[in-house]
């Protein structure tokens, strides 16, 4: 059976974390969180943010040792463009991976809202969006199927039995 790269991204505060950490604590798949390698480039060198695609480049480059050794992967983040999506397809794809693109959403702005002015990142120094930052930022639609799981409507266990089912191979 060939590694699988499950790709969870969506908005700050839809959600993405916390069910991608829930997920890979099931799986027992590898876990990868764009954000945390982020802070740590800029914790240890003279770099900021925006950091631009460096994060995400790091990201993919241990996704594919990974999926080289035959491990599957979570990568969880924001991945806003259709050149991060291409990105990570051609990663999985290129290293023998499945490739399942989720999509976090939060259907409720208010909840959504609410979410993003009262959580905790979890990594020292990093400073989340502010809701503002969060509705103008440059998010592209999506060209190709996906799948989407809305946290407004599932909790945390009943997303991440969805992510599940629709990762099992099909025969």
């Amino acid at each position: 059976m060939p590694p699988l790269l499950i790709v969870v991204g969506g908005l700050p505060a839809t959600g993405k974390t916390t069910v991608a950490a829930e997920l890979a604590r099931r799986t027992g798949f590898s876990f990868l969180r764009v954000d945390t390698i982020e802070q740590a480039i800029i914790r240890t060198t003279s770099l900021t943010q925006p950091l631009g695609p460096v994060g995400y480049v790091v990201a993919r480059e241990v996704a594919a040792d990974l999926l080289r050794t035959g491990v599957s992967v979570i990568a969880e983040c924001v991945n806003p463009l259709a050149v991060t999506r291409d990105a990570w397809r051609a990663t999985g794809l290129g290293h023998g991976a499945r490739v399942l693109e989720t999509e976090i959403i939060c259907s409720d702005p208010a909840e959504h809202r609410r979410r993003a002015e009262a959580r905790d990142t979890g990594i020292p120094d990093l400073v989340a969006p502010a809701w503002q930052q969060i509705v103008d930022r440059e998010y592209e639609p999506w060209t190709r199927d996906r799948l989407v799981v809305d946290t407004a409507r599932l909790p945390v266990g009943e997303a991440v039995a969805v992510i599940e089912a629709a990762a099992r191979p099909r025969r």
